[in-house]
């Protein structure tokens, strides 16, 4: 495949967010327009430093690791019960949770009661107060493309698909084994010991946010490397 590096102008941040777990969505408009029209060019470079390059059809890009090595880290699991809490709080108060994750929002004032509400499972992600709550989860959705902070209200992105479908999907089994009369246990999402090989979902996407290890090889160096093979494989 040839590459032309001059076209691809956005290769540097789009390499940077995607390689620190960002989900790349329309709300990065220079980046996502750059990765819808030059895809191929972006997906072979990218398959060339060993990460698959992802777009989902409802508006996002994104890396996923290699499912072999891939493992449920602190992050992601944080994300995965935030997210069923979530889905639960919001049908219980009447409102549409697939409405509100696709591109509705939350207000900032709802955190205390959601909190209270639900404290035995924060417990288990290591959040016990509001500022625990906006520095280990909802800082971490921002950070990684989830949602959108704006004045006084956390507004969801498409990225948030990732954890809703596997929600619905875990909830479409408990009304299946609700159906049938069935005794199959369905908890809700338990956080387990990183050092465990237990995994907090079965799917094929472990949602991996696992950050890089910084002894490894930086993203400039990695992304010099790609370049330069291409560019010798293509002579």
């Amino acid at each position: 495949m040839h590459l032309d590096l001059s076209e691809m102008t956005q290769l540097a941040p789009i390499f940077r967010e995607l390689f620190k777990g960002y989900h790349v969505s329309r709300r990065d408009p220079e980046l996502y327009a750059q990765l819808s029209n030059l895809q191929d060019q972006y997906r072979g470079l990218f398959k060339a430093l060993g990460f698959e390059l992802v777009c989902d059809t409802r508006g996002f890009y994104y890396f996923v690791p290699d499912l072999a090595a891939a493992q449920v880290n602190k992050t992601a699991q944080r994300l995965a019960l935030f997210t069923f809490i979530l889905v639960e709080h919001l049908a219980d108060q009447g409102r549409d949770p697939v409405a509100v994750l696709d591109g509705g929002s939350l207000g900032r004032d709802e955190l205390p009661s959601l909190l209270e509400k639900y404290r035995d499972l924060f417990l288990q992600a290591e959040v016990q107060t509001q500022e625990e709550l906006e520095e280990k989860i909802m800082r971490r959705i921002t950070q990684l493309g989830f949602a959108a902070e704006e004045v006084g209200i956390y507004r969801f992105l498409p990225p948030m698909h990732r954890f809703l479908d596997v929600c619905l999907s875990v909830q479409q089994d408990r009304d299946l084994a609700a159906s049938l009369h069935s005794a199959l246990p369905l908890p809700a999402p338990v956080l387990i010991d990183e050092d465990s090989d237990e995994r907090l979902l079965e799917t094929d996407d472990p949602l991996d946010l696992t950050e890089f290890d910084e002894s490894a090889e930086t993203e400039e160096q990695a992304l010099a490397r790609a370049i330069a093979e291409e560019q010798e494989h293509d002579a």
